[in-house]
């Protein structure tokens, strides 16, 4: 019998197995592959949408963060606050008005309110500015809050969530973080050997050039330029010729926008000025003078000519109520005194004198003073009853801003001043650490003597101010005399060398708030002085230390003593003699001014906006916690 194997029907049928198994497996992988695809595709575009999302949310934060900072420089933390009260800012999204990419989403403030973003008040802070702001720092500093979450409104992804937060640091920064703050030209042009050991700030530009030395330790930044043009005749010209070491990080002068103060900075004498009739103290300017700040005004007036007879003395004594400036003091105490003689005087303000004249050889004119003597100053202010039952020290209210006006007519011959005489000692107030003193005046201030320079528990000169307490001067100019200065020899010719003129070392450990008369041009009769001039001088100081542990602040021009410099140097047109010859000069930064505790008071602030953190919360949170700068 013959077999055959009938293999061809099985293995054909074999081989349509395998390709319906294949022909499944392939199905099902393209499935699975399309599905992939189409998967990816929806997270790619939600991907997409989320990140497109986020960068609207970060649009509507930086749009309110932009209001934000101009309100805040315009019209401080008060500006802020009530407009977050109002809504103002809330509802301050971006609209289809300003650009019709804005209608594609819809805007929440992460509590399920649409057409709004979330603004409010976070926390205080206190302490030392991010890096971009190195060696500033600031103290109970409000930190606003502001959170966006936008959605899509069209297409499959409408339901993801874009959100951006950002806390913005409202920094009220005191001037005296400044070693030298200027608002306006800032002129170090032929100064003497200098080493400036804090930040520098010109709302301005800055001059440079100097046969000495001049060396910058930390940041130096102007909002114009900086030069080494000749000044005063001398200037050094050429800038190979600066002799000037920048050591910060970056090695040079920065240029910044200028840096906003809490006041008007186009009329900022206003601070130290009278208020004017029916201005309320508790308005945006009225709260900034010292004369509503002061819990002591002494006010010295006189309707003729007449250098000591008539004269009237008002000592106004008032307080803090509800949180307002103590010139909102509902209940003042006025003292009044009319024919002030020395005897009334005497018996009772026997630190006051009106009676002493001297010549001012720079601004050839008389002075009045309204002389203080500050050391009896703090002694009458601590026990008398008057002032104890107003300003008690035992409830911890202390006259730590006395606001000074010699309201004596001011003549081509004459001009009223305020001179502060024993003032080694400042008054006492507090057994903890010392609040501080502040002498503030409209006029000229004149300080005889070293200044702040002891305390209860040591003294200290020269460059050693550990024993002081924190203090300010406010003036329209600031003359320094020293103890050997007598009032007589201001009549007399200046003479160099003559032992009538010559001073003595002095010390005065304050911040100095002044003016000056500004340069007019380049020619030695034209200069400001420079900032090492900026604290007048009528002595012959040659031979003699001047130290000054200060900030100095420049913030106005001079609207009293406003006769120009003149280079003692070589300078001797008839018949305006040389007044003064220039001590070794030792300004140093006190760097007690950057620890907040220690700022003294009445001291205006810089208004510096900062994107402080930011984070991308969960979408409807507004309690993150953002990341620091």
């Amino acid at each position: 019998m013959i077999i055959t194997l009938a293999t061809t029907p099985r293995r054909s049928g074999f081989a349509l197995l395998m390709v319906m198994v294949m022909s499944t497996a392939s199905i099902m992988i393209l499935s699975a592959d399309m599905y992939r695809t189409r998967s990816v595709a929806i997270l790619n575009n939600s991907y997409n949408t989320y990140n497109t999302d986020c960068y609207v949310a970060e649009a509507a934060v930086e749009k309110i963060y932009a209001r934000m900072a101009y309100d805040f420089q315009s019209f401080g933390v008060a500006g802020v606050s009530n407009n977050i009260a109002s809504g103002l800012y809330a509802t301050n999204v971006p609209t289809a008005n300003e650009n019709a990419f804005w209608s594609k989403f819809q805007f929440t403030d992460a509590q399920g309110n649409a057409g709004r973003t979330y603004v409010g008040y976070a926390y205080s802070y206190t302490g030392p500015l991010p890096s971009a702001y190195t060696g500033l720092y600031t103290a109970n500093a409000p930190v606003y809050r502001i959170i966006s979450n936008v959605q899509m409104t069209n297409g499959n992804t409408a339901s993801v969530v874009g959100t951006a937060q950002e806390d913005v640091l409202l920094a009220l920064v005191p001037l005296t973080t400044w070693a030298i703050f200027y608002n306006g030209l800032l002129e170090f042009s032929q100064c003497a050997p200098m080493i400036v050991n804090g930040r520098v700030q010109a709302n301005g530009a800055i001059y440079v050039g100097t046969s000495a030395s001049l060396t910058f330790n930390s940041g130096v930044s102007t909002t114009a330029t900086l030069t080494a043009p000749l000044v005063d005749g001398l200037g050094s010209g050429t800038y190979s010729s600066w002799n000037t070491t920048f050591n910060a990080n970056p090695g040079y002068a920065t240029n910044v926008a200028s840096v906003t103060v809490s006041l008007n900075m186009t009329n900022s004498h206003f601070l130290i000025d009278i208020p004017t009739n029916g201005e309320s103290p508790t308005s945006t300017i009225g709260q900034q003078r010292l004369y509503n700040q002061a819990q002591m005004v002494l006010l010295v007036t006189n309707a003729s000519t007449s250098v000591s007879t008539n004269l009237t003395v008002q000592l106004t004594l008032q307080t803090s109520v509800n949180g307002a400036v103590p010139g909102n003091d509902p209940s003042p105490v006025v003292l009044t005194y009319t024919n002030a003689t020395p005897s009334l005087l005497s018996s009772n303000l026997p630190f006051l004198s009106l009676t002493n004249v001297s010549y001012d050889q720079r601004e050839t004119d008389t002075n009045l003073f309204t002389q203080i003597d500050v050391g009896k100053f703090a002694s009458w202010s601590s026990t008398n009853t008057t002032v104890q039952n107003k300003l008690p020290a035992s409830s911890g209210i202390y006259p730590t801003i006395l606001y000074v006006a010699d309201n004596r007519p001011r003549t081509t011959t004459q001009l009223p001043a305020v001179r502060l005489v024993n003032g080694a000692q400042l008054p006492p107030n507090g057994s903890g650490t010392p609040l501080g003193f502040t002498v503030a005046t409209k006029n000229p201030l004149y300080v005889l003597g070293n200044y702040n320079t002891k305390t209860s528990a040591g003294s200290s000169t020269g460059t050693n101010n550990t024993y002081e307490v924190p203090a300010a001067l406010f003036s329209d100019a600031l003359t320094v005399l020293s103890t050997n200065w007598t009032d007589s020899q201001g009549y007399s010719n200046y003479v160099k060398g003559s032992s009538l003129f010559a001073a003595v070392d002095d010390t005065i450990n304050a911040a100095i708030i002044t003016g000056t008369v500004p340069s007019t041009g380049t020619s030695d009769t034209t200069f400001s002085g420079g900032v090492h001039n900026l604290p007048r001088l009528l002595e012959d100081w040659s031979g003699a230390n001047l130290y000054l542990n200060t900030s100095i602040l420049r913030l106005w021009d001079s609207n009293m003593a406003t006769n120009q410099f003149r280079n003692p140097s070589g300078f001797n047109p008839t018949p305006v003699n040389p007044y003064y010859n220039p001590p070794t000069r030792h300004y140093s930064f006190d760097q007690n001014f950057l620890n907040p505790a220690k700022v003294p008071p009445g001291i205006p602030v810089a208004l510096v906006p900062i994107r402080f953190a930011w984070g991308v919360p969960p979408p409807n949170t507004i309690t993150f916690t953002p990341t620091h700068d």
